[in-house]
């Protein structure tokens, strides 16, 4: 049954074609565009994620539980945005460009903002500020990254994405320890170079991102002569109702069950921290171990799961990050712990982030693929705000071992069901149009 809907799905949806005398497999002008912007706006994002948790634990001396709350608005607060900027990005024949350019510009508005922050209710309030940024902009740039490929390479569309972004995610810490490094008041400076390259993030999107994707265009133009009906308008119903398709439930149910046990990157950065008593001037460094193997892993995984499938990339991903929690609890304290944990943690990245929506958007028709990759994503952003809560409140109450080892206790148990509950999708080569 879903071979066929997929297949319905599939000749509904024109398929951008690379331009004559290009590979088939070829990534789209649209594709690098963003990937362009992602890597820029990563750099100034990571900047500031860095050297977040020891601003606000060191710094301003927040307990475990107190950097949870924040931790969780910082990761989860977008979910509340998500299917706005998903609905909006659909409405009107397509306006991805737009509703993701607002989102880029107001998180780059708050970058400054967090010079004259310094209690919990100003920072939590400038940090919802910058996740509703970027909850506007992911659904609309994610759909804009799906319809400008064909499903034989959306894995590969992705992962080209990611592998450009993580090169963000790389720089930004770098960037971050340099300027600690060289300066006396280091996070202002942080917080202000931050704010000038994001600006200039917004700059390229603007400049270099086509209004219309080609699939759009051609709809466009089959509506226009007649030859094809104009879709629906896009409502939050019709987004919701997706959720009655049989494969976009289980897709949105495994990603939920999976975020209910994924400990933030800070927190992970934080009992490697602890574990190996990282001086804090070299903690800013620690995120870049996960952007070099995100970086490396990315495109190669995300071709991976063009040809075996989306859900065994991603389930393998998720064995990798449960490793890498293995090795936090393990007595082991080698010089080599902390390059095998932030090495399993960028693996895990690469092989869930940018699969996770090409296999979603499989079974999305294009008109709201916008709206349902945002319901995708909204369950697994809500459930990871649970979690950063959850485990922020565990490690206050009971340490930080026992924390992780009920961590890894429920992440095993949801990659278990996930398994046993994943969608019975073809690979996407093996969908072809009717």
């Amino acid at each position: 049954m879903y071979v066929a809907d997929s297949r319905a799905a599939a000749s509904a949806e024109p398929a951008a074609r690379p331009p004559a005398g290009r590979r088939g497999t070829a990534v789209a002008p649209t594709v690098l565009a963003l990937g362009s912007v992602s890597l820029i706006t990563d750099v100034s994002s990571e900047m500031v994620t860095a050297v977040l948790p020891l601003y606000l634990v060191a710094g301003l001396g927040l307990s475990p539980l107190g950097f949870g709350l924040l931790d969780g608005v910082y990761n989860g607060f977008s979910a509340l945005v998500r299917l706005v900027g998903g609905h909006f990005a659909d409405r009107g024949g397509g306006r991805h460009k737009t509703v993701a350019l607002f989102g880029y510009g107001l998180s780059a508005l708050c970058k400054p903002l967090l010079l004259l922050a310094a209690t919990l209710p100003t920072i939590g309030m400038v940090l919802a500020a910058d996740r509703t940024g970027k909850g506007l902009r992911t659904a609309p740039r994610d759909a804009l990254i799906s319809l400008s490929s064909t499903p034989a390479t959306r894995g590969r569309a992705f992962g080209v994405h990611r592998a450009m972004d993580t090169t963000g995610a790389l720089l930004g810490p770098l960037a971050a320890f340099l300027i600690l490094r060289a300066t006396t008041d280091g996070y202002d400076a942080v917080f202000t170079v931050s704010f000038c390259v994001a600006a200039l993030g917004v700059l390229v999107l603007l400049l270099f991102v086509p209004r219309r994707h080609e699939a759009a265009q051609e709809t466009a133009n089959k509506t226009a002569k007649g030859s094809h009906p104009a879709p629906p308008r896009p409502t939050f119903r019709s987004a919701l109702a997706l959720l009655r398709r049989r494969e976009v439930r289980r897709t949105t149910v495994c990603a939920l069950l999976l975020g209910l046990a994924t400990v933030s990157d800070s927190f992970v950065y934080l009992l490697l921290q602890r574990r190996l008593g990282v001086p804090d001037q070299w903690f800013a460094l620690l995120p870049l171990g996960t952007a070099a193997a995100f970086l490396l892993l990315a495109a190669p995984l995300g071709r991976l799961a063009d040809r075996v499938g989306s859900w065994r990339v991603f389930l393998c991903g998720h064995a990798a990050l449960l490793a890498a929690y293995g090795l936090l609890l393990s007595p082991w304290h080698g010089s080599a712990l902390p390059y095998a944990v932030l090495a399993l943690h960028g693996c895990f990245y690469a092989a869930t982030d940018g699969v996770l929506m090409a296999a979603a958007s499989t079974a999305i028709p294009q008109e709201l693929r916008s709206s349902g990759l945002a319901v995708v994503q909204t369950g697994q952003a809500l459930a990871r705000f649970v979690c950063s809560i959850g485990f922020g409140a565990a490690w206050t109450a009971w340490g930080d071992r026992t924390a992780l080892g009920a961590a890894t206790v429920a992440l095993s148990a949801g990659a278990a069901v996930a398994y046993a509950f994943r969608p019975e999708a073809p690979t996407p080569a093996e969908v072809v149009p009717a």
